[in-house]
């Protein structure tokens, strides 16, 4: 892995969690970059490059697949990211990054891609378009895209039923088919907001003493 290369998750903890924007008081040190390239086009991505911005980078450019259209981010969102300068470049998924001779990222090359007609779910995927490779500079990269949960989930909790998306199956009591285990927040909806994790946490902890509650009564007879 480049130096100046980060996921997102890394990226905003180092920010928001660990001061890293303290710069030599912080406990986390980060790469604040002059040029910034975020991979994505969810609210993830849109929360990185606008903290790119705000520590200081001269340019940030926020690179997704799809076309503004299909992206997930809220749309307010995606007008305050421009009102603060950021560049958005569409029909374009990066094929691998470029780094210098001592091991810090300097760019990345992509790929030109349009969408194709929809699918079964009636969405249109990217496809390639031959030929259409281009060359991104950056000295911070930040990889944006949808995560899922980690796969030791499935083996340290035998039996836990897994959605074909990658996501957690849950119950409308967010109950996962594993008695006494509770999930919710995006290892069950996907990419999503923190107010719609709190709901779920809110739900889940409802959930959580009615299960207990039942149990308790259950044990004492």
């Amino acid at each position: 892995m480049l130096n100046g290369v980060y996921s997102a998750g890394e990226y905003l903890t180092r920010v928001n969690l660990m001061k890293a924007y303290l710069a030599r008081e912080g406990a986390s040190p980060l790469v604040r970059g002059r040029k910034v390239a975020v991979i994505g086009g969810g609210n993830t991505a849109i929360d990185c490059a606008r903290t790119a911005r705000r520590l200081g980078a001269k340019g940030v450019v926020l690179v997704y697949r799809r076309t503004e259209r299909e992206m997930p981010a809220r749309k307010d969102e995606i007008s305050y990211a421009r009102q603060e300068g950021i560049e958005m470049t569409f029909l374009t998924r990066p094929l691998r990054f470029l780094g210098d001779s001592h091991g810090w990222v300097v760019g990345m090359e992509c790929q030109a891609t349009r969408l194709s007609e929809p699918d079964a779910s009636g969405r249109r995927r990217p496809v390639d378009v031959p030929g259409g490779t281009s060359r991104i500079e950056a000295d911070v990269i930040v990889n944006a895209l949808g995560t899922l949960p980690t796969p030791i989930l499935s083996s340290a909790l035998p039996g836990l039923s897994i959605g074909p998306e990658g996501r957690i199956e849950v119950t409308d009591e967010l109950a996962t088919s594993v008695p006494g285990v509770f999930a919710g927040g995006d290892a069950v909806r996907g990419g999503a907001t923190v107010i719609l994790a709190i709901k779920d946490g809110r739900t889940a902890a409802r959930s959580i003493h009615r299960y207990l509650s039942l149990h308790r009564s259950r044990g004492s007879r």
